[in-house]
């Protein structure tokens, strides 16, 4: 298949994202000016850069390659989000700087966002290289988004500003009148609408519309502790 139908299906993906190519370039971690020679032939299109494309926005691979299917398909690549593990002293009540941990498990009950973040609920700091220091790190429970996030993990989160800026396929914290969960947010066939998916596959899709969604946090690392280091 000619290289240059694949190159507008790449470009076909950034128009429906809305975004321009080196945001684009920077989204899936290559450099905006090798990109630029891949979207203009002067590079080739490889495996490589095709993965990176779809971990970083949830298309499908097979729709990217071979022009097959939705181009927002489950694309059955495991989510690369960036896992640390650390031991429990790494958590400090001292250090002011780096990220709020908060004793909170963001998957249990309803909660409004004030709430969730007060200061009374703040346990400790985590202050390493790996993880933002604006980021909040919070608890999740249960296994619906096991193996990638296990029962009992912390994940480093961030707020998403613009809840209509939304990377399709990654893995957020969306807040409810009166739930909280932690889902792979996928597009809808209706544009009102967004798919929440677990990677437990036991567990079933959740349609709802985009109005409902109060508050959205994407989910930038996964922390593990282990209490043998």
């Amino acid at each position: 298949m000619s290289s240059d139908v694949r190159i507008e299906r790449i470009k076909q993906l950034m128009n429906s994202m809305g975004l321009k190519q080196a945001a684009f370039a920077e989204r899936i971690g290559v450099d905006a000016s090798n990109f630029s020679k891949h979207l203009n032939g002067k590079l080739p299109l490889s495996d490589n850069l095709y993965n990176k494309i779809v971990v970083a926005v949830g298309a499908s691979k097979e729709w990217l390659v071979n022009g097959e299917g939705d181009m927002w398909k489950n694309s059955h690549i495991v989510s690369q989000l960036p896992t640390v593990t650390i031991p429990a002293e790494v958590i400090s009540q001292t250090v002011v700087d780096g990220a709020k941990v908060y004793d909170l498990d963001v998957t249990a009950g309803g909660m409004t966002r004030d709430r969730m973040f007060a200061e009374e609920q703040v346990i400790g700091t985590i202050n390493m290289p790996a993880i933002h220091p604006d980021c909040c790190i919070v608890r999740v429970s249960g296994d619906s988004m096991s193996p990638v996030i296990g029962n009992g993990d912390l994940i480093a989160i961030r707020e998403v500003r613009n809840p209509n800026l939304i990377f399709w396929g990654q893995i957020y914290v969306v807040l409810l009148d009166d739930y909280r969960m932690v889902k792979y947010v996928r597009r809808h066939p209706d544009a009102s609408m967004v798919i929440l998916r677990s990677e437990n596959e036991r567990y079933d899709d959740i349609e709802i519309p985009k109005s409902e969604i109060r508050d959205l946090f994407l989910v930038e690392n996964i922390i593990r502790i282990d209490c043998r280091l």
